[in-house]
């Protein structure tokens, strides 16, 4: 039994010491999962609030504590759904950092190709985001993607080819302006 698994075992039976550390050691995988989700960081520390209130109300309900991380997940999502649903506005939340700042033509480009990358990537629908993060931030390959999703492996091979494919169409939509501008 893994050290994870030890700590999921014992905090199934109300162990709020072992709680604690499973949150240490998840909570900011879990922030940074929200975050990538909801491109809020608002939203993403409400729902993963949400998330770890789910996991310790339903904690002993949890049959395999070896199956914790897709658990987990699974309620993380959920509860980012419902951020998003409640949440139905946009809100810029654009801030250069002192080491974001350009320093060149290669760093200006940089910062213009993330920005396009970011406003395609927000004008996916939650369900697309999801399986990208998952599949393509988190590294996990798509039998553990629906796991965590309780949806099965087509499904999540659809979503992501979809979301990839909206993805695309969107930087090549925001591309072309730019090269008839500079056609003139």
């Amino acid at each position: 039994m893994t050290v994870e698994a030890e700590l999921v075992a014992r905090a199934r039976q109300g162990d709020e010491d072992a709680f604690s550390r499973l949150v240490a050691s998840a909570g900011a995988r879990l922030h940074a999962v929200a975050y990538r989700i909801l491109r809020d960081p608002d939203l993403a520390e409400d729902a993963t609030q949400q998330a770890l209130l789910a996991i310790w109300k339903d904690l002993p309900r949890l049959r395999d504590p070896e199956r914790f991380d897709a658990w987990s997940y699974r309620l993380l999502v959920r509860a980012c759904y419902r951020a998003a649903r409640e949440s139905r506005h946009w809100t810029p939340d654009f801030h250069l950092l002192p080491t974001d700042r350009p320093t060149g033509a290669d760093e200006m480009t940089r910062i213009i190709d993330r920005d396009e990358i970011e406003r395609a990537f927000r004008r996916l629908s939650v369900d697309h985001r999801v399986v990208v993060v998952l599949r393509h931030y988190m590294d996990m390959p798509l039998d553990k993607v629906a796991d965590a999703l309780g949806v099965p492996v087509g499904t999540v091979r659809s979503r992501l080819h979809y979301a990839l494919r909206a993805l695309r169409a969107s930087l090549e939509a925001d591309a072309r302006p730019m090269a008839q501008e500079m056609a003139r």
